[in-house]
């Protein structure tokens, strides 16, 4: 071979061993990056080429989906979707996912590795790929009942409800909410305006907020539960009808600022059964300056306050804050200053007091499920954290339930059902310029003595005349009727 043939030889080696290096490093160095490249069309259209598994609730389908023109053949669809689109989020062509159906997106499309026999099995067959299913804790009832009571409220707000002796989620509820099958498919004409329209800068309402998981509260006197626990696990009083140490008016030590009720309620010297039942600002206020910060945050972190918690839908961190002066301790244990929480952390309040002292991690998966509706994975109850003893549980039930019984808390009773409750009214703005918060928590128990369901609503009413908003007004006729629900359905 002569001098400028062996050149062009080796020149085109030289190519085809470039090309050979650059082949193989697109299909294994950059495959995972360039399959879930956003600009990579054809990983969407495998997504959307065959129907997309199921979010089950109560053994029947919230989601569906239907077929389309164009590369992208089925879409999601949605039963009663804006009351389900806190648990279920959504999934779209245009927009892409978010919470369940983004959390479990490998299932639900049947792309999870756990699938993978089964695909391999379905493509020597012939046989279409399918998404299995999640099937979750939620009960419609409850859930109806929560969304319904919101609509019908017409402000802002959530309800969270939960099973305390399993951590299972039975409704999750947040208003004023959106339908996901508006946004599903790829229109620039319908669901690019109807993603327009949902956004916060165009929506002052922010619908597509989820409340119930992501928005944080000040608790108010609901806060006043976790108090008490500290204040019976710390042995600072022994039992509910001990007397307090409590002087009316009470000065909050390090100032000369007077820590006021809200009227001309017997707060001096209550009892502790008596303080939570009218809902005694000095009484709490002074127990939580009493036990200090590190002992009420200490409690306050067992109930699960300062972190988040995952559903799986993320939770954001409730807050307790540490290294406070003592007054603004003694504001923390009645739920002001910067206490706020989820209306998910004041359920697991709830749940814990109602099942004897033990919280139970929250969880709205029950199992997940193959095409072939096999069981891939199932949940199984975990116990979380033991914030009380279950002697003191018993004792802040019996006060919880004085608060329903006569107390501040009666719009929440059910005939032939114990109801233990506590309300809230958490102050708002600066220097409470804006409508307060309306709070309720809340259990009920069955014949047996065990409680299927503990319950927190929380409203947001900018347009109500402020000296209407209470808790026990607004708030508790909801959660009665999510326990009625419940309670209805374990009969």
């Amino acid at each position: 071979m002569n001098k400028p043939l062996r050149r062009v030889a080796i020149f085109c080696g030289l190519l085809i061993l470039a090309l050979l290096i650059r082949d193989n490093w697109l299909q294994y160095a950059q495959a995972d990056k360039l399959s879930s490249d956003e600009h990579n069309r054809r990983v969407a259209i495998e997504r959307y080429a065959s129907p997309r598994g199921d979010i089950i609730v109560d053994g029947e389908p919230i989601t569906g989906h239907t077929a389309t023109k164009g590369d992208f053949k089925y879409k999601r669809t949605y039963k009663d979707g804006a009351m389900w689109a806190p648990v279920t989020g959504y999934v779209s062509q245009a927009f892409g996912a978010n919470q369940l159906e983004s959390i479990e997106d490998g299932i639900l499309t049947g792309n999870d590795d756990r699938l993978f026999f089964r695909n391999t099995l379905d493509m020597l067959t012939g046989k279409n790929k399918e998404g299995g299913n999640v099937v979750t804790t939620l009960s419609t009832a409850a859930q109806k009942a929560a969304y319904e009571g919101l609509k019908k409220q017409g402000a802002k707000g959530s309800v969270v409800a939960l099973e305390p002796s399993t951590g299972k989620i039975l409704a999750l509820a947040s208003y004023p909410s959106y339908d996901p099958s508006t946004i599903a498919g790829n229109s620039l004409d319908s669901d690019s305006k109807a993603w327009e329209k949902l956004q916060k800068k165009n929506n002052p309402d922010d619908p597509m907020l989820n409340r119930a998981l992501r928005e944080v509260y000040p608790p108010g006197s609901t806060f006043k539960v976790v108090t008490a626990a500290a204040a019976l696990e710390n042995g600072l009083y022994d039992d509910a009808e001990q007397k307090t140490d409590t002087p009316l008016p009470w000065t909050m030590p390090g100032t000369t600022t007077e820590l006021k009720n809200e009227g001309n309620i017997p707060c001096e010297d209550a009892t502790l059964r008596e303080a939570l039942r009218v809902s005694c600002n000095t009484v709490f206020g002074k127990v939580g300056s009493d036990l200090g910060n590190d002992k009420m945050l200490e409690t306050a972190k067992k109930f699960g306050f300062t972190e988040e918690q995952f559903t799986p839908i993320r939770s954001s961190a409730s807050v307790f804050s540490e290294d406070m002066a003592p007054s603004e301790v003694a504001l923390s244990s009645i739920g002001q200053f910067n206490t706020a929480a989820t209306p998910l952390q004041m359920a697991m309040v709830s749940a814990a007091v109602a099942n004897n002292g033990t919280l139970m991690k929250p969880y709205m998966v029950d199992e997940l499920q193959s095409p072939g509706l096999d069981t891939i994975e199932k949940t199984d109850p975990e116990e979380m954290s033991k914030p009380m003893s279950a002697k003191n549980a018993q004792i802040l039930q019996s006060m919880m339930e004085t608060v329903v019984n006569e107390g501040t808390g009666t719009n929440a009773r059910i005939p032939g059902v114990t109801v233990g409750g506590k309300t809230g009214t958490a102050q708002h703005g600066e220097n409470n310029s804006e409508n307060p918060y309306a709070w309720f928590i809340s259990y009920a128990k069955s014949g047996d003595g065990g409680s299927p369901v503990a319950v927190a609503v929380v409203i947001e009413d900018e347009n109500a005349v402020r000296d209407d908003i209470s808790g026990g007004g607004l708030a508790a006729p909801i959660a009665k009727s999510v326990m009625e629900a419940v309670v209805k359905g374990k009969q």
